[in-house]
């Protein structure tokens, strides 16, 4: 019989499709004895069963490319690393060798210590890191028993979960899973993101689904909407089939788009560049008519390794970004690595308190020696091929942006005199993600030839909430008025010192945002490519003099409400 579920749009996209259902993780084991003679075979077992899933995570990894090896590789990597740790391995070892536990139920006694661990800690953000342990503990489990890990889907279906890590969504793709619900999770999640990234509907917080729907039910869902339909009568079916075509028909408009000018009705050019971190990234926002790279990441030359690259290979990456544009600027942001991102380097400090507020980004480049020096001289070397910028993350004040300048010119130096080729003069950035950078700009923008505002991180720290807690998906939101008054004094400040100043994050990538944007007087976005033609077209349909004359009231309103109320009259193509 026809039900509809109500659950939340996390990425667009409409799906027809069976119902694979995976409940929620749980190590429902018995509790089995082995004879002592039984020990080694057992461990044998055991230790086969890691190097399966070592494989596994491995053979995913070297299939992802582009900006999933950026976004789905830093949770395999974590995945990776908590394999390798030796309270886990040794803990479930001990337990068969002295406590003739089976290996499988050897696994669940070791999974409920150490969650038990982490459910007694302070840290929102380490108690959620148990999820991480499932993911591993899930693929151990199901290596035991000869089973394909975790992820589970077959062509044509749809996943119905209670969540879904982004490190399953490439893999849950190349099985061909065409759409996911989730009764939990949040639009603002990893996965959300990811998912929007790979074009695979997605609807999360569908609080009814694991209880209503069945394996093989057939299931209509619309990403955009975050309506699930169980067991869809022939209106639902001629909706559906309704917005596959104008979803199809949408992607031939916007490929129209890909020479075309940002430019608003009015006559206003806007800069679009892309975020990057692979030379395929690179390739596409060249393709798609990218002003220039405005965020080229870094870390995916740290991340998964188990040394520190030295200045060949990462002037070799660089130079080859450099190249893949063909004159266009390449804005090269130096490593932002912490102890929440997978390291096996031994850069990162392990065990932090509270990693999103430690020794990450600039504070980690310059308390390592020569760390940041080995980069910016492999980034000044590829300064040689093509324009470049340096973009700071994490900055608090203009110390840190002194004394990375202090590093670049003297880098400059060094290889001038080494007979070396380089740019004359490499623009050097800031970006601005902490609050107290946006309050004390003033004091330093004399050290910043650009900004680039880190919307992510610049809300988060903002609003004092972690944009992947489910409980607090209502507070989060760049749709705050202190939001809004940050960004509106960086322009300002910038405005005064002819400072150029791009957005990057999500908010810049974000159609409905864009008139909000502009209405604060912002005119460079970066963004990820698979979004790039949407901001333009939505760009192309607004007038800059209408939005900017309409930033007052915008500035006024007194909530998200209201904000979202001035969005509905200005959104692109209403009336003027």
């Amino acid at each position: 019989m026809r039900q509809l579920l109500p659950g939340n749009a996390a990425a667009r996209g409409s799906a027809l499709g069976r119902a694979r259902v995976r409940l929620p993780h749980a190590l429902d084991i018995e509790e089995t004895r082995i004879d002592a003679g039984d020990v080694e075979s057992e461990l044998a077992r055991f230790h086969e069963a890691v190097a399966s899933v070592r494989a596994e995570m491995r053979d995913l990894r070297d299939r992802l490319h582009g900006a999933l090896a950026q976004e789905v590789g830093e949770f395999l990597d974590l995945h990776a690393l908590l394999l390798d740790d030796p309270e886990l391995l040794s803990g479930i070892a001990t337990l068969i060798r002295t406590g003739l536990y089976s290996a499988d139920y050897a696994l669940r006694l070791q999974r409920n210590r150490i969650a038990a661990v982490f459910e007694g800690m302070d840290d929102a953000y380490l108690r959620s890191r148990i999820d991480d342990i499932d993911q591993v503990i899930g693929r151990l489990h199901a290596a035991l028993n000869s089973r394909k890990a975790a992820v589970q889907g077959v062509s044509g279906e749809i996943l119905v979960t209670d969540t879904v890590a982004p490190a399953e969504l490439a893999q849950l793709q190349q099985q061909g899973v065409i759409g996911v619900v989730t009764a939990g999770g949040s639009p603002l999640s990893h996965s959300a993101i990811l998912a929007r990234s790979l074009h695979l509907p997605l609807v999360v917080g569908a609080a009814q689904a694991l209880l209503k729907i069945n394996d093989g039910d057939v299931l209509v869902i619309d990403g955009g909407s975050g309506l699930v339909v169980l067991e869809p009568n022939a209106d639902d079916l001629r909706a559906h089939h309704t917005r596959v075509a104008e979803a199809r028909q949408e992607r031939r408009q916007l490929n129209r788009l890909r020479r075309e000018p940002t430019r608003t009705l009015d006559g206003v050019d806007i800069k679009l560049w892309a975020n990057a971190e692979s030379r395929d990234d690179v390739t596409e926002a060249h393709a798609l008519g990218a002003a220039g790279v405005g965020l080229y990441r870094t870390e995916f030359l740290f991340l998964g390794s188990h040394e520190l690259p030295d200045e060949e290979a990462q002037f070799r990456a660089y130079r080859d970004a450099v190249l893949a544009m063909t004159g266009r600027t390449v804005t090269i942001r130096t490593l932002d690595l912490g102890a929440d991102k997978a390291d096996k380097t031994g850069l990162a400090l392990k065990n932090e308190p509270n990693p999103a507020l430690g020794l990450r980004g600039v504070r980690l480049s310059l308390a390592r020696a020569g760390l940041l020096h080995t980069q910016l001289r492999a980034i000044a070397r590829a300064s040689g091929y093509g324009p470049v910028r340096v973009l700071v993350p994490m900055i608090s004040g203009g110390e840190e942006m002194r004394a990375v300048r202090a590093v670049l010119d003297e880098v400059l130096a060094s290889l001038r005199a080494d007979g070396r080729e380089t740019a004359t003069d490499i623009p050097l950035g800031a970006m601005i993600e902490v609050p107290s950078a946006a309050l004390s700009l003033p004091s330093f923008i004399d050290c910043c030839d650009f900004l680039s505002i880190g919307t992510n991180d610049l809300v988060q720290y903002l609003l004092a909430a972690d944009r992947t807690h489910e409980a607090l998906e209502n507070l989060y939101s760049p749709l705050h008025p202190a939001v809004l008054r940050v960004l509106r004094d960086v322009v300002k400040v910038a405005g005064r010192h002819a400072t150029p100043v791009t957005v990057c994050g999500e908010m810049a990538a974000d159609p409905a945002c864009v008139p909000l944007l502009l209405a604060l007087g912002l005119q460079e976005l970066s963004l990820h490519p698979a979004t790039l033609l949407e901001v333009r077209r939505c760009i192309r349909a607004s007038t800059h003099a209408r939005l900017r004359a309409a930033a007052p009231a915008l500035l006024r309103a007194h909530d998200r409400a209201g904000i979202e109320a001035w969005l509905r009259r200005h959104a692109a193509g209403t009336p003027q």
